[in-house]
Parts: structure tokens; sequence; C-alpha cells
């Protein structure tokens, strides 16, 4: 036998071993979907197509099949064949009786699971009455002060049928625990509840800036989160590794995969650091990414991603179990890709970048509203924008077949590129004492900062058309209807916040707050005083301030 006659008989041994062993019991657990994939004119589709040709030496190695080591092709043997993504749509805005009634409109309309948006003081550790806080209530998302919020929230929301993905980081340990007593509130114990919290405050450093405490206490309590959960929320995605900031903030795709990655290297050497095992909390790790406009450079994107994680966990960390090997993600178009101007074509933008997420095997998606360059978004545009995930999902036939791309000379090239690229960038990263010291010495900033730059002169000089922006202009004298909170918002939640105050036992609260202090003075685990405290109705607020007493508040350093 000629060793291209023996690869073939090798590579298709294991295809074989793979749809029998894998393929075939896993989509057996769907039944729902059991059907006859085929095109629109009735052409049968195979659940995934490979070749082993010469130029395929590597295959098993760096491609392999779906739901086996190194997951290029996805996580599960049959990925959308068996389960479609979970429809999340980001929302959250003025008071939590408001969001309540767009989060029952969404369930209405079909959307699977739910993403909380938080306003800017909840998300940095103020209550509404704060001076701080001033204009800003319910703006960017819901204001939440007490657990009396958090109960409005979610009130007629099951929270064991519905997983919750929030996007809150700083003050990440404090909504959790108010999530996880609302659910007993409902009879829900904690190992029943799903979801996510972001809770990756090292991007906050690099990208977006809502953080509180210096990074050595936020670390801490990410790893308490790790340790609580681990133990009493086993069903909970402790963190929500981000790159969609990182690359909104400019970066490459190879940076935000390179940045995310050696931030998730550094969450996990905390853990270890403290006592913990590994395969313990590794399969509680999720990441979040940007999908952006670039549709094929995407989809290498998130398979150049998934390889590299799972490198890294098999080789640096060694962990030995399957599920901590895997990179899950929720991905979210790409917000800095949208227009102010013609905001229609938005439209058109969100399906490229939702066939991107999509055709790279997200795990769940959120997918932008026309009209978020100028505003939050309306009911109307949030429908179209999940109408567009329905339409990728049920009539576009992409789902029909798993990693449909997998094989294009293109797609392959590009996807050994960005994960060369990204591992370079973790290597350098390791090489200035890990990412923490990378954040303070600038680099990282300093890296993204150069690669938007970049990417705007392009969009200035002509060289990179951006449709309705510098080319194909037309003078637009209509405003779209857009979604306004207005003061009245601000003014009824810090009426509703003070009503609170009076109902409560005070007592109780500063009894409750003192003993977060002391075990925070004492370096113990923070999450059952937290909830202890949100048990009391303690605001966001007076939480971060026990806290900042203990921990101190970080300054960002100038970076010219």
């Amino acid at each position: 036998m000629s060793d291209l006659d023996y690869l073939k008989d090798k590579v298709q041994k294991a295809y074989n071993d793979w749809e029998i062993n894998s393929y075939k019991k896993f989509i057996s657990k769907y039944p729902e979907r059991q059907k006859n994939f085929q095109t629109i004119s009735f052409e049968k589709l195979k659940p995934l197509y490979h070749k082993c040709d010469n130029e395929d030496t590597n295959y098993l190695e760096q491609i392999g099949f779906p739901g086996e080591y190194p997951f290029t092709r996805g996580i599960q043997p049959s990925m959308y064949r068996g389960k479609l993504w979970t429809m999340r749509q980001y929302a959250g805005f003025g008071s939590a009786k408001e969001s309540n009634k767009r989060y029952k409109y969404l369930l209405s309309q079909g959307t699977s699971g739910l993403s909380v948006a938080f306003d800017l003081p909840t998300q940095i550790g103020y209550d509404s009455d704060d001076p701080i806080a001033f204009g800003e209530v319910g703006k960017v998302g819901v204001a939440i002060d007490t657990l009396a919020d958090m109960e409005n929230l979610f009130d007629q929301i099951p929270l064991d049928k519905i997983s919750t993905s929030m996007t809150i980081n700083a003050s990440a340990s404090i909504l959790l625990a108010m999530y996880i007593v609302v659910a007993e509130k409902q009879g829900v114990s904690k190992d029943k509840i799903s979801g996510t919290i972001q809770n990756d405050i090292l991007k906050e450093y690099i990208a977006r800036g809502t953080y509180i405490f210096p990074p050595k206490p936020s670390m801490k309590l990410i790893v308490d989160i790790f340790k609580f959960c681990t133990m009493e929320v086993p069903k909970w995605n402790t963190i929500s590794i981000s790159g969609y900031h990182i690359r909104e903030a400019g970066s490459t795709a190879a940076q935000e995969v390179g940045f995310t990655i050696a931030n998730a290297i550094a969450y996990v050497d905390a853990a270890l650091s403290s006592g913990l095992n590994i395969d313990d909390f590794a399969g509680q790790l999720s990441f979040f990414f940007n999908s952006h406009i670039d549709l094929l450079e995407e989809v290498a994107k998130f398979r150049a991603a998934r390889r590299l994680w799972a490198k890294i966990m098999k080789n640096r960390f060694h962990a030995k179990e399957q599920k901590s090997l895997i990179l899950r993600f929720h991905s979210q178009t790409a917000g800095s890709a949208l227009t102010a101007q013609q905001v229609d074509n938005n439209i058109c933008r969100v399906t490229i970048q939702t066939l991107a997420a999509v055709l790279g095997g997200t795990q769940s998606l959120h997918t932008n509203g026309k009209d978020e360059a100028l505003a939050l978004p309306t009911e109307e545009s949030v429908r179209t924008a999940l109408r567009t995930q329905q339409i990728v999902a049920y009539e576009s036939g992409v789902v029909n077949s798993i990693d449909p791309l997998g094989g294009s000379y293109l797609i392959e090239s590009l996807t050994d590129e960005i994960e060369k690229k990204a591992e370079e960038y973790i290597n350098k990263i390791d090489s200035l004492g890990g990412m923490i010291s990378a954040i303070e010495n600038g680099y990282v900033q300093s890296e993204i900062q150069n690669a938007s730059y970049k990417y705007e002169k392009q969009i200035e000089r002509g060289e990179r058309i951006v449709v309705g922006v510098n080319k194909f202009q037309i003078e637009e004298n209509l405003k779209p209807d857009l979604l306004k909170i207005d003061l009245k918002t601000q003014e009824e939640q810090i009426k509703f916040l003070k009503k609170i105050r009076s109902e409560r036992d005070n007592s109780e609260v500063e009894n409750s707050l003192l003993k977060l202090k002391i075990a925070a003075s004492k370096n113990e685990n923070l999450m059952p005083p937290i909830i202890n405290a949100v048990k009391s109705y303690a605001s966001v607020g007076e939480i971060c301030n026990i806290l900042r007493q203990v921990f101190g508040e970080y300054e960002d350093k100038l970076i010219i």
C-alpha cells in the first residue's frame, strides 16, 4: 500500500468511527431535529464533508472531526444538526419592570435565552442616587440597586427553564448573588440554574474601563466565584472571557484571539494558584467573541481559537477531561461595524456577521439592531435582529452540514495563520511576565491602538470602503424613530430605592455588611457573605463601598 493509500484508509476509518461512535450517538439525543438534511432542491447532505488526499497529511491532528480534539470543526459531534445555537438578544434599559416586559416580548418571539445589559452605575458599583450616577441611570442598560430590582427583572420568568447571560464584570459577584437568591425565591435551587456571568475584569483594564478594584483583589473575586460555583452552582458558566470588547476597541482578528486567550491563561493560573484542580473548574469557563464583517476571516478566527485553546489546555495545563479542553463561546455581531448613515444597511451587515458566527460554530449569538449606532434598539429593530438569526437557522441551509467551509484552501490557510499569530502574541505576553504585567506596562493597549489607527486611516484614505460613509453617500433628512430614556426613569428608580431602604431591616443590612468587611479583610471566599448581604436587600453601591474600603480603587495610568 502506498503512503497516499495508507493515509486515505486511515482518514476514512477515522471518519467511519466518528460517524458511528460520536455523531450517531450524539444526534439521537435530539429527536426534534431528526430529519433528512437536504438542500432546497432535495439534494441529500452528509453530516460532514472531508478529504484525505496528499495535501492533508495533518488532517487528523490539525482538523480532525467535530466533537473531538482539537475541535477545529466544532465542539459537538452533530453541531447544529443536533441542536441550534442559543438565540440571545442582549437587552436591558430603564427600570427592571420595563426590561422585564422586553424579555417577555423576546421570549414570545422565539429567543431561547436571555442576555442582560446593565446600566453604567450598576457596572461600576454605584447606586442610582449616588451623585456620580446622575444622567446615566437606566441609559445603556437596566438599573439594578437591590434584590428588589432583580426580583422585578425576572418576574414570572422561570429560572429553571431559561438560561441567562449577564454582561457584568467588576460587580459580577453581587449580580450573581442576586440571581441565585431570586431563583431560590422561585423555588429553584442553585444547582438547577444555568447561565453565564461575563466576570472578565482583565479586558476592562485593556479596552472597556468598567473596573472598580485593582487587579489583584479583582482576580481574587473571580477565583472566589470559580470556587463557589464549582461546588454550589455546577451548571453556571463562571466567566465569559471576552474578545468582543478587544475587537470593538480596534484589534485585529489575531489580536482578539491572542489577547483573549492570554487573559484566560491568567485566570487559569490564578485559580490553580489558589488550590483548584484544572478539571474541577475548566469546564465552567466560556468565551465571548466578536463576529465582524469580514466573513471568511471570522470563520477562520473561531476555528483557530478553538484549536489553540484545546492545545493550551492539554499541553500547558495538562487537563484530562474533554470538557476542560473545549472552547465554548457566545458571539455578538460587531457594533463597531454599524453606521449611523443609512441605518437600514446595517441589517445586511448583521446578516453577514450572523453567517460568520454560525459558519464558525458559535454556541449562542446576539444580533445587533440596525439602529444601535444611534441609540438602544427599538422593539421593531430587535425583532428584525432576532428574525435574522431565525432566517439563517431555518431557511439558509447552512446548518444542515457540519463545518461546511472546512477543507477550503482559504479557510484552512487563514485558520492556520490566525492561530500562529495569536500564539506569537501569547508567547510575547508570557515573556513580559503574564497578562497583568503586559496590561500594566501598556503593551496590549498599544498594540490595539496601533491596529485601530491603521484601520481608521485606511477608511479616511478611501483604501477601505464603508458603504454610506466614504462612498455611496446620500443626503438624509429623516431621522429614524429611536428609543429614548428620559430623566423620569432616574427619578422613579431613586424613589423605589428609597422605598426599599425604608422598608428593609437596616440593622440586618449593617450586620451583613460588617460580616462582608471582616471576610474581605481575612481573605475568605466572599460569595457567601455577599449572598447574605443581598438577602438583606443591601444595595450594589453599599456592598461595593465596603469592598472599596478593603481593596481600594484602580486608577488607570495614562498611555501616551
